[in-house]
C-alpha cells in the first residue's frame, strides 16, 4: 500500500490513474504534511510501504512574499515525512539551479537557486535526505497536464481568443507530462533500496523554449493564434527564473531501467486527451 501526499495536483492525479487500488490519496484537507504528530499518526494507522510527496507550494512569484509559508511546506513537510523512515518518492524541481550553465545539469551538479522558492525546494532536498533512509530525490520541470494550472492549459485558452500571445524564447529547458513522470514513479517505487537512493532527474526528451512550447501548443491544438518571442526582460516577474534548465536524465534511465519519450510526442497525446 502507498500513500501519495499532494494527491489533488497534477501529478497525483496522474499518479490515482496508474497506482494499485488500496493506494491511500491524501492533500492538506486529510493531513497536514507540516504537522509532524499528525504525519506520524497516519502513517502508523495506515502502514503503507512507501510515500509519494507531491505536496509543495509551487507558486514561485507568490513565494518571494510568503517565505515562511514556503518554507513550512517544502521544508518541514519533506522532512517529517522522511522521517518516517518509509520509503521515499520526493519531488523536486528544475529551479534549484541559476541556469548559467549551457549543458543539461546532473542530479550531482552544484545546485544555486535563484528564488525562495528554488531555495526551499532545495532545503527540502537536503533535509530529506539527511532525515530519512531510502530516499529517492526526482527533480522534474516544467510540468503539465489536463489538470490544474499549468503552461499547456494557459496558453490553449489565449489560443482560442487572442490574435497573438507574446512568449519568452530565452529560457531553455523541457517539458514534463504528468502522466509520464507518473509511469515512470511506478516503475520506481518497487525498485527503492538503499543502492538506490538518491537525486535523479525525469523530464520527457528534447530541448525547447517556452516560445518554442507554445507554438507546439498553438498547432497540435488546431489553433491559428500567433506567438511572438520576447526577452525574459520584456515579461518582468516576481521571481528570477533559470535561463537554461534542461535536465540530464541518463541516471534515472541506466538505474531503473525508464525508457522516456520526446516532448512533441507527449504533448500531442496531452492535447488530444484534452480534446
Amino acid at each position: 500500500m502507498y500513500l501519495v501526499t499532494g494527491a489533488n495536483g497534477q501529478l497525483g492525479t496522474e499518479l490515482s490513474k496508474v497506482l494499485p487500488k488500496d493506494t491511500i490519496y491524501t492533500d492538506e484537507c486529510e493531513l497536514d504534511i507540516t504537522n509532524k504528530d499528525a504525519v506520524f499518526t497516519f502513517v502508523d494507522k495506515y502502514k503503507p510501504s512507501a510515500i509519494v510527496n507531491c505536496a509543495a507550494y509551487t507558486n514561485v512569484d507568490a513565494a518571494e512574499d510568503n517565505p515562511n509559508l514556503a518554507k513550512l511546506i517544502n521544508v518541514n513537510g519533506p522532512r517529517n515525512l522522511a522521517q518516517t523512515k518509509l520509503n521515499l518518492v520526493h519531488i523536486s524541481t528544475d529551479y534549484v539551479f541559476d541556469g548559467m550553465g549551457y549543458q543539461p545539469y546532473r542530479p550531482w551538479d552544484t545546485p544555486n537557486p535563484l528564488s525562495v522558492y528554488g531555495k526551499t525546494k532545495l532545503d527540502g532536498e537536503r533535509t530529506t535526505i539527511r532525515n530519512g533512509k531510502n530516499v529517492v530525490i526526482i527533480r522534474t520541470a516544467w510540468l503539465y497536464s489536463p489538470y490544474g494550472n499549468n503552461f499547456v492549459k494557459t496558453m490553449r485558452r489565449l489560443g482560442a481568443g487572442r490574435e497573438y500571445v507574446n512568449v519568452v524564447y530565452d529560457q531553455v529547458g523541457t517539458p514534463t507530462y504528468a502522466a509520464d513522470l507518473a509511469t515512470a514513479i511506478v516503475q520506481i517505487l518497487p525498485q527503492i533500496n538503499k543502492d538506490t537512493r538518491g537525486i535523479y532527474h525525469f523530464t520527457n526528451a528534447g530541448v525547447c523554449s517556452w516560445y518554442d512550447f507554445a507554438r507546439k501548443v498553438m498547432e497540435f491544438s488546431g489553433l491559428g493564434c500567433r506567438v511572438n518571442p520576447i526577452h525574459t526582460f520584456q515579461y518582468p516577474t516576481r521571481a528570477r527564473r533559470p535561463a537554461y534548465s534542461v535536465l540530464d536524465k541518463d541516471k534515472i534511465m541506466r538505474t531503473f531501467n525508464i525508457e522516456i519519450r520526446h516532448w512533441e510526442d507527449a504533448l500531442k497525446e496531452c492535447i488530444e486527451y484534452m480534446k
